[in-house]
């Protein structure tokens, strides 16, 4: 008899749902002309110095495999951005180039959680966090952080921490609320960490993108491994680079997983990000912040937001009466791109906004969610 097409596949597929923001994006290629606040990427090109080096890199043959641990010159690199974010020294064996953030992710849940372990992840999230876990056997234990501010409160933390728990995953500037945690709440978070002997996976992907003073938890708790991503801050999200550093056991085990699945991050992404230390970031910085400052302005007297502090989204709560799916519903019916909150959330209360897109194309977003808002739940 043949096999079904369902018995074909692997059990762990079915522990996974296709990303709620991928259907988005499909809507949006159907739709004529909305008005997308749904895409979490720069809207800013690829600059030219690290452009120009990618084509020398392509002529001058330099389109083979790398070391599956990264080209050494891009790996030093890495290791001097650490030292001056961190104020931690990284040996070389401390340090991985990675496809994306979302490669290096990858890498470290599964070099590190097994069947059964418990991971605990603040809510809200990003969406890949808790499928991945999933995805590798673990259990994923969600910390509220609604009622902190959209903070981590360390009491909270410390009593999900069971003899299960495998590690505590970070990010700081956050997706999908913003949120760039304190220095004081990171000293509170590590001494529990410390105490319990727990890792810490820290996604600072948006590490770039802060509009106020950020602390990494890595330089106060050494047992952290760090994700960041040059494929965000350049404007270079198609050409998959970042890179993970952290104590050696751990990255030393991503390099071997690496070399059975991405081999190496592309090598002339890696020669490329050779040039991106001449790259002022500061113009496009100062453009997100008036960006988030105009949509606060229109949007504050209508929505409860969470603080925006990094990244490039607002987290609305939706208007009263309303789930944030349903809201989100109401407005691609009105032509209007968001994501719903409870693809990033256990709750369905909230909706995220990304304004990464031309001024103009914001204040008529901004106008419509506020115009949607006074119709009220039918």
């Amino acid at each position: 008899m043949p096999t079904s097409s369902t018995s074909r596949l692997a059990a762990r597929v079915g522990r996974i749902d296709s990303s709620g923001i991928r259907r988005i994006f499909d809507l949006a290629r159907s739709m004529k002309d909305p008005i997308n606040l749904s895409i979490g990427q720069p809207d800013f090109d690829v600059p030219k110095p690290v452009k120009q080096a990618a084509i020398a890199a392509i002529e001058a043959g330099r389109n083979t495999y790398t070391l599956t641990q990264g080209i050494p010159e891009l790996r030093e690199l890495v290791a001097a951005d650490e030292r001056a974010a961190t104020k931690r020294c990284y040996a070389n064996d401390q340090v991985l180039i990675t496809s994306g953030v979302s490669g290096g992710l990858f890498l470290a849940l599964l070099t590190l959680v097994d069947h059964g372990d418990e991971v605990i992840i603040p809510d809200p999230y990003f969406v890949m966090y808790k499928h991945l876990v999933a995805l590798f056997g673990g259990t994923p234990v969600y910390l509220d952080t609604y009622e902190s501010n959209f903070g981590i409160d360390a009491d909270a933390l410390e009593k999900l921490i069971t003899p299960k728990t495998k590690l505590l995953l970070l990010n700081s500037p956050a997706n999908p609320t913003g949120r760039v945690l304190p220095r004081k709440e990171l000293e509170r978070v590590a001494a529990v960490c410390a105490k319990h002997k727990l890792l810490i996976v820290s996604d600072e992907i948006y590490r770039a993108f802060t509009y106020v003073e950020m602390t990494s938890i890595a330089e106060l708790h050494p047992d952290t491994v760090t994700l960041v991503g040059h494929s965000k801050s350049f404007g270079m999200t198609g050409w998959r680079l970042g890179y993970a550093v952290g104590p050696s056991e751990v990255i030393q085990a991503m390099t071997k997983v690496q070399q059975y699945s991405f081999v190496c991050a592309p090598s002339v992404t890696q020669y490329a990000a050779l040039a991106c230390p001449q790259v002022d970031l500061h113009p496009y910085i100062d453009g997100y912040r008036k960006k988030r400052d105009l949509m606060i302005g229109i949007l504050g007297k209508h929505f409860e937001i969470a603080p925006p502090d990094g990244a490039f989204y607002l987290w609305a709560k939706a208007p009263e009466g309303w789930k944030g799916s349903t809201f989100v519903e109401h407005c691609i019916a009105n032509n209007l791109l968001v994501i719903p909150g409870n693809v990033f959330s256990e709750r369905d209360t909230h909706f995220r906004i990304c304004y990464t897109v031309p001024d103009a194309k914001l204040k008529e977003g901004a106008e419509k969610l506020c115009a949607l808002a006074g119709q009220g739940p039918r």
